[in-house]
Order: structure tokens, then sequence, then C-alpha cells
């Protein structure tokens, strides 16, 4: 990759993949896309953790790790975590990957199922696919948005779904470097661009949509290298008319350098 010029638009682990971009030798232009911002109700978690003791759901997804810290943080606001930890001691439990594992087992909770790796819905899918959800309740600790594709597949099994919303990704505040993104890719100056979130997508069309670039930036992505994490993450790109060049298998950081290690050599 020496002298590619990536474009990167991770957030939280920006600095990570630019490292591990660099040490290939390529130039990273990096344009993150999403802020995390606390979206939590009190009350409404209050009022949910006393429903449920009184209708207990079947089974409880934790799907990351700050997500499950902030719900926690909440019910220890609320004088709830007792009542929380029975709930969780009373019913099942499964965790998407090893951050919410690592929280939960902080709080002495018996985890039952866990996704595989690499740690995606399907995996999580597989773990409880044993799990007749049929009529009864799930409560679903959503990440930055609803995890549409987990939705689906738990609705399909007849699941009665509850979603604790904890967090939400929103545009950062500082929008500078995503506009130079979207200047660099009119200007063919781009070797690739790595998507890590199907969100990312959708902020860098907003970004693009107050310059008037909205309905010409698939064009300008189809015309350098397109790289995504996973396949949820692909299927937005795709959605948006926006050729994927090279996927992440499995979708991690280190893989996706691989992949396009490989590709410039």
């Amino acid at each position: 990759m020496q002298g590619k010029r990536i474009a990167i638009l991770e957030s939280r682990f920006g600095d990570h993949l630019a490292e591990l971009l660099r040490s290939q030798g390529a130039d990273v232009l990096q344009a993150p896309a999403l802020a995390e911002l606390p979206d939590v109700d009190t009350r409404y978690i209050g009022k949910l953790v006393g429903d449920l003791l009184q209708s207990p759901p079947k089974l409880f997804l934790f799907q990351t790790g700050v997500g499950t810290r902030v719900l926690f943080e909440t019910t220890d606001e609320l004088g709830e975590t007792d009542n929380f930890l029975a709930l969780l001691a009373q019913n099942k439990v499964a965790v998407r990957g090893p951050k919410p594992a690592a929280i939960l087992r902080g709080r002495g909770v018996r985890i039952d199922y866990r996704a595989a790796d690499p740690y995606t819905t399907e995996e999580l899918l597989r773990a409880i696919a044993d799990v007749d959800v049929s009529g009864a309740g799930v409560v679903v600790q959503r990440y930055g948005e609803t995890n549409a594709d987990l939705d689906r597949a738990l609705a399909q099994r007849g699941a009665d779904l509850v979603e604790i919303p904890t967090y939400r990704w929103a545009l950062p505040e500082d929008t500078g470097p995503l506009e130079k993104l979207v200047e660099s890719l009119r200007s063919g100056s781009v070797d690739a661009v790595v998507f890590t979130s199907a969100s990312q997508m959708r902020n860098l069309l907003t970004i693009a949509e107050a310059s008037g670039a909205a309905d010409t930036l698939p064009q300008y992505l189809n015309q350098t290298l397109v790289a995504s994490i996973g396949p949820v993450c692909s299927r937005a790109l795709q959605q948006a008319g926006v050729n994927v060049t090279l996927e992440a298998t499995p979708p991690k950081l280190g893989p996706m350098v691989k992949a396009l290690t490989q590709y410039f050599a």
C-alpha cells in the first residue's frame, strides 16, 4: 500500500486502524463519521424493570460493552440493580461478544449463550437458535441504532421484542474531515475508502447532500476501491448504489488491512 491514499470513516478505533494502515505504507485520510451520544431514558428503564418483574421475559440479549455498562450505571442510579440482577438470574442471558460478557461477569451475571467469533448478529442468532421464543418476551440492549436483522429474525420466530436504548450514533461535532473526504472523492484523489459500519455511509450521504453531491457520491465511490468490514455494511453500501470491491473475512480490522494489502500487492 506504499503511497496509496486510504480514507477511513471509523471513529472509536480510528487511530488504531490508521496506525495499521500506515505501517503498510498507506497515506491515511481520517474522516470519523459517527459520534456516540447518550440516549438513556432513566424513567423508561425504571418502569421497564418494574414491568419485567411482573411479567419476566424469556431471554436478554446484550450486544455491546458500552451499552451494557451504561445500562447498569442507570440501574445503579435508580437503585434498581438488585432487581435487574434478579431478573437476569431467573432468565436466559445471551451476549454477542466479549465486551458485554466482561461487563456482565463483573456484575456476577451468568451467561447462557455466547456468539462465536467474529461475534456478528449471524453468530448470535445461531447461538440462540434452540431457544423457543415464540410468544415469549425478548429484551434487546440496543446499540447506536436498531439492529434490524436481529429484530427481524426474532420477530419471525414469534418473539415479543423490547428494546433498551442506551446510546445513539450521530454525526460528529466536527464534520470538516467528512467534507474533505467528499471533496477528495470528487477530485479522484483517494485510492480506497474503508467502511466499518453501515451508518457511516448514511452519514457520508448526509454530508454530501449539504454540498449538493448526494446524487453523485455513489459514482465517486465507484471510481475508487471500496472496502467493507462485513455483510451488513456491504448491504448498506450496495443499497446506496456503491460497488463493494472487497469485504473483510472475518469482519475485523486486522483481516481488513490484510485484504487491502493483498489487493494492492
